[in-house]
C-alpha cells in the first residue's frame, strides 16, 4: 500500500502506475453532477475552496449532525463516474485536479487530460459506504449545500488511508481501457 497524502503534487501523482494500492491521508473534495456541470458551464468555485494538487471524489455522502450539532459522515461510497466523461477532462485541467475517486473508470478524455496535466483515476471500493466513511476523520466544510442539496453539494472531507487503486494512471494507461479490449476479443471469438 502506497501512502499518500495531501498535497498530491504532480511528482507524486505521475509516480504512480495502474494496480498500484494507494491509501490516501488529507483533504478531498466531493463533486458529483451538478458540480460537473455547474463548473464546466463556467461557474466558480466557493471563495476559499480549491482543487489545486487536490482530488475530487464521486460521492454523495450520508452526512448527518451529531449531538453536539457537528457534521459526521456515516456513508461514503463511490458512484458512478462515467457521467462525468463529459466534463471530467476540463475540470482536471482548469482546476489542478490531481485525482478523481469514484468506481467504473472513465473514457478517453479523461484518460488523455489525465496524461497531459498529472492526475490519475482512483477506484475506490464500491458497497463499502458505511466501511469508508470510517476513514473519513471529519468534515472540513460544505459547500454549496443550498444551490445543490446535500448529495451533490462540495463536501470538504479530511481522509486518513482512504482505500483506492489506481485504475488509470498519467501515462496513459487504463485497466478499465484493457479489460474493455480483452472482453470484447474474448467476445468476438465465441461469435
Amino acid at each position: 500500500m502506497i501512502a499518500l497524502e495531501f498535497p498530491f503534487t504532480e511528482e507524486k501523482v505521475r509516480a504512480l502506475k495502474v494496480g498500484d494500492e494507494v491509501a490516501l491521508s488529507g483533504r478531498v473534495f466531493t463533486g458529483r453532477d451538478a458540480v460537473h456541470k455547474y463548473l464546466h458551464e463556467g461557474g466558480k468555485l466557493p471563495e476559499g475552496v480549491s482543487f489545486q494538487d487536490g482530488i475530487i471524489y464521486h460521492c454523495g455522502p450520508v452526512v448527518l449532525k451529531d449531538e453536539n450539532g457537528e457534521w459526521k459522515v456515516t456513508a461514503a461510497g463511490p458512484t458512478t463516474s462515467i457521467r462525468e466523461e463529459p466534463y471530467q477532462w476540463q475540470i482536471i485541467r482548469d482546476f489542478g485536479v490531481r485525482g478523481v475517486i469514484g468506481k467504473g473508470g472513465m473514457g478517453p478524455k479523461t484518460l488523455e487530460a489525465c496524461r497531459e496535466h498529472g492526475c490519475v483515476y482512483l477506484h475506490g471500493i464500491g458497497g463499502a459506504a458505511q466501511v469508508l466513511a470510517e476513514c473519513v476523520t471529519r468534515v472540513i466544510n460544505v459547500h454549496m449545500l443550498e444551490e445543490f442539496g446535500s448529495p451533490e453539494a462540495i463536501w470538504e472531507l479530511e481522509v486518513k488511508d482512504f482505500p483506492v487503486v489506481v485504475t488509470m494512471d498519467s501515462h496513459g494507461n487504463s485497466l478499465h481501457a484493457d479489460v474493455f479490449k480483452s472482453s470484447s476479443e474474448a467476445l468476438a471469438a465465441r461469435v
